[in-house]
């Protein structure tokens, strides 16, 4: 019974807030700011910043609230504009570059990382990558889109797509390995 009241309640809060209800808009950026400043976080490494593109993200969010239709999740639609919201940021700032040199995708190795570094070091890791690497890296791995999802919101083509998350995923397996040996004195295979 639970479920069912607090969906309704959440259907409800939307519905206010599309009114402009400020209160009903309010609950809702309470609820859902933590998660949606560490989605644009992945993508803009400055908090301040993260935040200014999850405000900006909220702000568009309740523009638009009328246009949600309850098909889907209301979390998964407002992390969508939150996605948008960072890229179009970054975009302003020039920040994203995508490399067009081309790789041979039948020698691709698997990245089994196996590691004891921290959830933070591997934050820092991936906020090192080139933005265009980090982008679709983020997207891919972590936000779960697919190359051609990731190909259209980029406006690249999808073997695009495929070489910076190649590239993303050997430059960070580099800088894991790097860091096994600097805190461990061995990489992944114990040497």
């Amino acid at each position: 019974m639970k479920v069912i009241q607090l969906h309704n309640n959440n259907i409800e809060l939307i519905k206010k807030a599309a009114k402009n209800n400020r209160e009903a808009q309010h609950v809702l950026y309470e609820v859902h700011a933590p998660k949606m400043l560490s989605i644009c976080r992945y993508y803009v490494k400055d908090i301040q910043k993260a935040e200014e593109v999850m405000l900006n993200g909220f702000f568009k969010a309740f523009v638009n609230l009328k246009n949600f239709k309850n098909e889907g999740s209301f979390e998964g639609w407002l992390r969508r504009i939150m996605v948008r919201e960072a890229i179009s940021f970054l975009r302003q700032e020039k920040k994203i570059e995508f490399s067009v040199e081309t790789f041979d995708m039948d020698h691709q190795q698997t990245n089994n990382i196996e590691t004891a570094i921290e959830v933070n070091e591997i934050q820092q890791h991936i906020d090192a990558l080139p933005e265009g690497y980090k982008m679709v890296f983020v997207m891919y791995a972590i936000e779960g889109y697919k190359h051609h999802e990731i190909a259209n919101l980029l406006n690249i083509n999808e073997g695009t797509s495929k070489s910076q998350l190649f590239k993303a995923r050997q430059l960070l397996q580099q800088k894991i390995n790097m860091s096994n040996i600097v805190n461990n004195g061995t990489d992944e295979m114990g040497r």
